[in-house]
C-alpha cells in the first residue's frame, strides 16, 4: 500500500512539473508580446520614455538598409522631428520562450514620411527579449526586406 501512494505521489509531482513549465512558457510569450505591441505604439507616438524603458542598455538594431544602431543611436533615430510615422502594424508575430531568453517573429509594415518624403516598408522582423532583474527587455532586433 504504501508502494502505491508513494507511485501516486511521484506520478502526480511529475505531472504537475510537466504542466508548470508550458504554463510559464505561455505567459512568458503572452507578456513579451505585450510588450512587443507596447514598443510598436511608442514608436509610432515617438513616445520615448517608454522606448528607453523597454531597451537593454546594450540593445542594438539593424534596419532595412542594413545599418544598425545603438539604443543611444535608435532613440535619437525615433525623436527625429523630420520623419513622421503613419502606420507601423506588426502581424503574423510568433513567440519562442528558452529560459530568460524569448525571440520574436513576424511581418511588419510601416509608412510615413522621412524630411517630406513618403516611405514605406514590408519587413519580416526578429527581436530578442531577455529576462534582466526580473523584467523583459528587448536587447536585438533586426529588419529585413524579403527578397522578390
Amino acid at each position: 500500500m504504501l508502494k502505491i501512494k508513494l507511485s501516486l505521489l511521484i506520478l502526480l509531482f511529475s505531472m504537475t512539473a510537466t504542466f508548470s513549465a508550458p504554463q510559464q512558457q505561455t505567459e512568458a510569450a503572452s507578456k513579451v508580446l505585450a510588450l512587443e505591441n507596447k514598443w510598436n505604439e511608442a514608436y509610432k507616438q515617438g513616445d520615448i520614455a517608454i522606448l528607453n524603458s523597454l531597451l537593454a542598455d546594450d540593445f542594438i538594431i539593424t534596419v532595412e538598409e542594413g545599418a544598425t544602431f545603438s539604443k543611444a543611436g535608435y532613440l535619437a533615430h525615433c525623436s527625429d522631428s523630420d520623419t513622421r510615422v503613419l502606420i507601423s502594424e506588426m502581424s503574423d508575430l510568433k513567440v519562442r520562450v528558452h529560459g530568460n531568453t524569448a525571440i520574436v517573429t513576424g511581418a511588419y509594415h510601416e509608412k510615413g514620411t522621412s524630411k517630406g518624403k513618403p516611405y514605406e516598408y514590408h519587413d519580416r522582423l526578429t527581436d530578442v527579449w531577455i529576462l534582466l532583474d526580473g523584467r523583459w527587455q528587448l536587447i536585438a532586433s533586426h529588419y529585413a526586406v524579403p527578397s522578390k
